[in-house]
């Protein structure tokens, strides 16, 4: 199953069908001699280069004064190029980053806090888990704007072979598909990376099986007998011969791979992947279908947010939120949803795609994939808590199952070693 970390930057950028290199464009270049406000976001264009030209100039219809200069950044380069910008103190005014770097910077007081100006009402127009997926410490920082939610792309045909009724919702119909599959057809039912650096889907489901990963006070919360069950189930899954041996060296690439390639069952991604199995698998695509993301007894579904935050050194703060607001309310939202085929994070952008959606007569996969995640939206939320250090906790934790599934620890062992590394900050 593939989510959140590198997996992330593959699903928005694989969802908007760019990959994009060199270095920083622009839309316009900035009128000699005239303020204006700095917009910045990730690997959008070509494809959206009308989108933002007609929204700028709505904006700039309706805020007399308030001219935008829209530049995008490859996605690669966007932390190193906002890092640069902020300690040479040209930062933009307005950035699209996602949350686990935004983050990262929030915890150094880089971004404007938006509560003090907002209006109650204007924080309430976002989803409530989303929302709250923007703040640290109790205070906000970030706009939601666009969301991913993974569904299961499945092998119909592969599933038939194996006796499989239909795909599997919980990771415990996962684990008996699993043996079916393998006993049935000797192919597996997916891929799962255990590589820290690429993915953090083990760590997310983790909080689907019902584990909390840290208290109030950032210690380690998992050293319980849900988190014992949790490592168990991974290490259960690996030593029995269900989960590919490369899943301990491969990311998710090597998922991917393998699914086009007719040897999982099942991919966790965007619905929009679809295509793109079409285009480099079409044997496999014709037998594919879409079914909900896998979950645990929690019934929780992860999200993929991207966000707009406003860097505290801005000249133009007042300018800067209503853009940002703009830019995420619900007729725009919708708009950009329906043309990057991703997800609204505004509430009633939401409802309004949701309506689009079932009054359409398309019944392709892709169009039930779009569906079925915005449906998912209800229980999506954030499944890792905002944390400074996450790549510690991710190390602590994969490392010590990897582990256990190769016999050398015990998973109370790997659980016990992994809660003490992350206490002590190694």
């Amino acid at each position: 199953m593939m989510k959140i970390g590198n997996l992330r930057r593959f699903v928005v950028a694989g969802l908007i069908g760019l990959v994009l290199t060199g270095v920083v464009s622009c839309l316009k270049s900035p009128t000699s001699g005239t303020p204006q406000l700095e917009f910045w976001t990730m690997q959008l264009q070509p494809k959206f280069n009308d989108y933002f030209k007609d929204a700028i100039a709505k904006f700039e219809v309706a805020n007399p004064g308030i001219k935008v200069h829209w530049v995008d950044v490859p996605w690669g380069a966007m932390q190193g190029k906002i890092q640069a910008a902020m300690g040479a103190k040209t930062a933009p005014d307005v950035v699209n980053l996602n949350p686990d770097f935004a983050i990262q910077l929030a915890a150094k007081n880089a971004w404007l806090e938006l509560d003090p100006v907002l209006t109650k009402g204007e924080s309430k127009e976002y989803i409530p888990s989303i929302w709250q997926a923007g703040t640290l410490e109790g205070k906000a920082f970030s706009f939601p704007w666009y969301l991913t939610t993974n569904v299961t792309i499945y092998n119909k045909e592969l599933l038939t072979k194996a006796g499989v009724v239909k795909p599997p919702t919980t990771y415990q119909e996962l684990a008996q598909a699993a043996k079916q599959i393998k006993e049935k057809t000797g192919k597996y039912a997916l891929f799962t990376t255990f590589v820290p650096e690429d993915s953090n889907d083990v760590l997310e489901s983790l909080v689907q099986m019902g584990v909390q990963l840290v208290d109030k006070q950032g210690k380690a919360a998992f050293n319980t007998p849900a988190g014992r069950a949790a490592f168990q189930y991974w290490v259960d899954l690996y030593q029995q011969g269900l989960l590919p041996k490369e899943s301990l060296t491969q990311g998710h690439q090597q998922g991917i791979q393998l699914y086009q390639a007719g040897e999982t069952a099942m991919l966790s991604a965007g619905a929009p992947f679809i295509e793109t199995i079409s285009k480099n698998a079409p044997q496999i695509a014709k037998v594919s279908a879409v079914a909900p993301q896998i979950s645990g007894q929690t019934g929780k579904k992860g999200v993929a947010v991207m966000n707009l935050v406003i860097p505290r050194s801005t000249k133009m703060s007042e300018a800067a939120v209503k853009f940002a607001l703009f830019v995420t309310n619900a007729s725009n939202q919708v708009a950009f949803a329906q043309a990057s085929d991703t997800l609204p994070s505004n509430v009633k952008a939401v409802a309004d795609y949701r309506t689009q959606l079932d009054s359409s007569n398309d019944k392709s996969a892709l169009a039930q994939g779009k569906l079925i995640s915005a449906e998912q939206l209800s229980q999506s939320e954030i499944l890792i808590p905002p944390l400074k250090n996450l790549n510690v906790l991710k190390k602590a934790i994969y490392e010590n199952i990897q582990a256990a599934m190769l016999g050398e620890k015990t998973v109370d062992q790997a659980v016990t070693t992994a809660a003490a590394a992350w206490d002590s900050g190694t």
